[in-house]
């Protein structure tokens, strides 16, 4: 892989251009630094400098093909000389393809597409879909959770981004999710958690109502809010409550699909089939926006002969549709979910498992395929995090320092809260993920220093 001749004043313009005129997402303007970058390839990118980084976030865990895919840039460029874009209205081959391909993996028998331009809108069109379908209005979600930043997808996570933008009046009712390493039912082991759960989630809809609430919506496995894998038999006990009360059963899977937990879809680990499926990120690794809700049979029928209520002037838009066929071709013939489920069982778990043994900061190491997290303690008997909950400036200073000591080593990480995730692409070879768990051996002990 070569990195074009370093160019310090092109970088410098670059720079100077973001901060004259854009606003960036979820921080204070003043106080941040984006770093200028150049180009990337595969699971690097680099700066005007030179450096190179080992993309241990996938940007935001959405290049699961990595960067720059020949065949996906191929297949945008073609679909440009052909077809640019056309309104929603009309069938056009490459989405007729996306939707045949996404519907071939997803389970069971959602097999009806409707495209978003993202994470947010489907999760937004799936609540939408669900409560025309009951008539009813309550959505249960769990407070270990991020679904998106438009408003009604806001609403529904769990985590302080929330806080700001909670009306508390959006129909939307929180529960505890699984965790057994910080379980709220102190739980002794995942069996218990796992009933205890369950029979949480029970109490809370008898107490809200179960004819009053149109669906439970789960990350299947919990994404930004700690790579949180649910304990056998938890989705498939959520699965028969919702069956029973008559209750739309959604499952995120923006950031857990696509090959991201070694399975094409993280629902395929647990064999628990959804009403509705919301994706995007890796459906096209983000080379184009794109995302959707996956249909059941029973929910689709429907609007059959009613009208659904929704729809976005970029829905399904042939650039996006085009970059996810040619994504979904390469990672079926280049057998990159299973490389994902190879490396995760053969080097990412099996090395951050060592590093755990070696690291006093490491509370608990979780995960599969290429979606792992470290819980960083204080201490491991307490399971004080590391820093305080939803920490920031001075408090949440060892995590600040963890990142950049391994930007100053050529990693480039992804860390929230007292966590630090490692999700690599799917296409990452065991060679790039031991060099990244050796940054991260080295990154560690700046933070076991200050256990002492």
């Amino acid at each position: 892989m070569s990195i074009p001749t370093a160019d310090p004043a092109a970088g410098q313009a670059v720079k100077a251009a973001d901060r004259a005129h854009v606003f960036h997402s979820w921080s204070a303007q003043a106080l941040i630094d984006p770093l200028a970058v150049a180009g990337a390839e595969g699971s690097y990118f680099w700066d005007y400098e030179g450096n190179r980084y080992l993309d241990f976030s996938s940007q935001l865990v959405n290049t699961n093909i990595g960067h720059q895919h020949p065949k996906v840039v191929a297949a945008i460029q073609q679909q440009a000389a052909k077809l640019c874009t056309l309104a929603p209205g009309f069938a056009v081959e490459a989405r007729s393809e996306a939707a045949r391909l996404i519907a071939e993996r997803t389970p069971g028998d959602l097999d009806k597409i409707f495209f978003t331009n993202g994470g947010a809108e489907a999760v937004e069109n799936a609540v939408r879909m669900a409560r025309l379908h009951t008539g009813r209005q309550k959505v249960l979600a769990t407070y270990r959770s991020y679904h998106g930043a438009t408003a009604g997808a806001i609403a529904l996570t769990g985590d302080p981004r929330r806080w700001p933008s909670d009306t508390g009046s959006t129909g939307v009712v929180h529960f505890w999710g699984p965790h057994l390493y910080r379980s709220a039912f102190h739980a002794e082991n995942q069996a218990q958690e796992c009933e205890r759960a369950l029979a949480h989630l029970e109490q809370t809809i008898a107490f809200e109502g179960p004819g009053m609430v149109a669906a439970i919506i789960l990350e299947t496995v919990v994404g930004t809010a700690g790579i949180l894998i649910p304990p056998p038999g938890y989705l498939a006990g959520v699965r028969e409550i919702c069956d029973r009360h008559g209750i739309v059963f959604i499952l995120d899977e923006v950031m857990a699909g696509f090959g991201r937990t070694g399975e094409w879809f993280a629902a395929d680990h647990w064999g628990v089939v959804p009403d509705l499926l919301t994706f995007a990120k890796g459906v096209n690794s983000g080379y184009v926006p794109l995302g959707g809700v996956a249909i059941s049979a029973e929910i689709a029928a429907t609007f059959a002969e009613r009208p659904f209520p929704g729809g976005l002037t970029y829905s399904g838009h042939p650039l996006a549709c085009a970059s996810a066929v040619a994504t979904i071709n390469a990672m079926a013939e280049e057998g990159i979910v299973e490389n994902a489920k190879l490396i995760g069982e053969t080097v990412l778990g099996p090395g951050l498992r060592e590093l755990a043994e070696r690291h006093p900061s490491v509370g608990e190491v979780r995960g599969l395929g290429v979606f792992w997290a470290l819980d960083l303690v204080r201490d491991r008997d307490t399971r004080e995090p590391l820093v305080p909950y939803n920490a920031s400036g001075a408090a949440g200073a060892p995590m600040a320092e963890l990142a950049a000591a391994c930007k100053k080593r050529g990693l480039w990480p992804f860390t929230n809260m007292n966590r630090f995730h490692v999700v690599p692409p799917c296409t990452v070879t065991a060679e790039e993920a031991r060099a990244g768990l050796a940054v991260l051996d080295e990154a560690l002990s700046v933070v076991d220093a200050q256990l002492n």
